[in-house]
């Protein structure tokens, strides 16, 4: 049986989601949790739409039966690996022939299948919906070291709503954000799994997100989510100096160091030449803690500059003296329920 849905109703449902778009189209942007069984390779595609164009749609199809044909018993082992109890929602870009076809084979071959209506890009649709909704967004700013995302993780495990946008981003927003391992998604992927955590939240609630730049590394936070961010209340965590340096070389220090050299020359300009130079000598002579301090002249700045921008009676100061995340987040979360909503208009 065939059952056509909306992207809401798959959502409440607990099935495997197969995408059949090609491999490329899938690397591109796909929605989290799908696996992607595509009907064509990235080259069989680009030549059944050029037949379309060219020569007609009936030739289209019948090139895509030739191309397909040896692959169908393929098609419904590999979606029986995924989904052993024959249930299956399935969707391609529009929710056309693509998806029509295999819907009708596994059905064929006694799937229960639900068909996605508008395919993918419907859901890209309701993607960037979720970011048009207003959000109780409360941020958690302070300069770089001052321990903000373990104290995010911690203020979840207070049952708090929480995102972390650094990790859905795979990277940590500096010029060092990487940390030499991470890769980012695609604009598109990191815009998908973002809205697919939005989607869970009580928007009625409290949602912790910590204080970013517009840009986490190459990618961008969508423009209307940003905006909110920007116009929410932020508790600034003020935390010793000597203690956000102990912390950066915590995590950093140990780094390969022609990654951190190469990152420390990325920022030269904003560094200046001095700075700049002495910031990699201390690199190669493993002087981590006072690398630590000649870049943070730089992004302390930035912080000062990106923190005068905002609305002063919205930036809320709190000292934070523990090491212990835990308590620092036991102490946030005591101070921000003392402060009103402030949901965006």
């Amino acid at each position: 049986m065939i059952k056509n849905i909306t992207i809401r109703d798959f959502f409440k449902l607990a099935i495997v989601l197969a995408d059949v778009r090609t491999p490329a189209e899938f690397a591109h942007g796909h929605i989290p949790g799908a696996f992607n069984l595509p009907l064509f390779s990235n080259e069989e595609r680009v030549l059944v739409g050029t037949t379309y164009k060219q020569i007609g749609r009936e030739q289209a199809i019948l090139l895509g039966f030739d191309l397909t044909g040896p692959k169908w018993s393929g098609f419904i082992k590999d979606a029986l690996l995924m989904a052993p109890d024959k249930k299956i929602a399935v969707h391609c870009w529009r929710g056309g022939m693509r998806s029509g076809a295999m819907a009708w084979a596994l059905d064929l071959y006694g799937f229960e299948v639900y068909l996605i209506e508008g395919g993918y890009k419907r859901y890209r649709r309701w993607v960037l919906d979720q970011f048009e909704q207003s959000y109780q967004l409360v941020i958690l700013g302070g300069m770089t070291g001052s321990g903000k995302t373990r104290i995010l993780q911690q203020l979840q495990n207070l049952d708090q709503q929480m995102i972390d946008l650094e990790e859905l981003a795979q990277h940590q927003g500096s010029s060092f954000g990487t940390m030499n391992k991470m890769v980012q998604p695609t604009q598109e992927q990191f815009e998908n799994n973002l809205a697919y955590k939005l989607k869970d939240l009580d928007i009625s609630s409290k949602i912790w997100l910590e204080d970013e730049s517009h840009n986490i590394g190459k990618l961008s936070i969508p423009n209307p989510l940003w905006k909110q961010m920007t116009q929410a209340i932020l508790i600034d965590l003020i935390v010793d100096l000597n203690q956000r340096v102990a912390n950066l070389v915590k995590e950093y220090g140990q780094l390969d160091k022609e990654f951190l050299i190469s990152c420390t020359e990325r920022i030269h300009k904003r560094l200046g030449p001095v700075q700049t130079k002495n910031a990699i000598a201390a690199i190669k002579e493993n002087r981590m803690e006072e690398f630590i301090r000649f870049v943070l002249v730089y992004y302390d700045k930035t912080y000062r500059t990106s923190l005068s921008k905002r609305q002063t009676d919205h930036v809320l100061l709190l000292d934070i003296a523990r090491l212990d995340p835990a308590a620092n987040a036991s102490q946030i979360l005591n101070f921000s329920n003392t402060i009103p909503p402030t949901p965006v208009q």
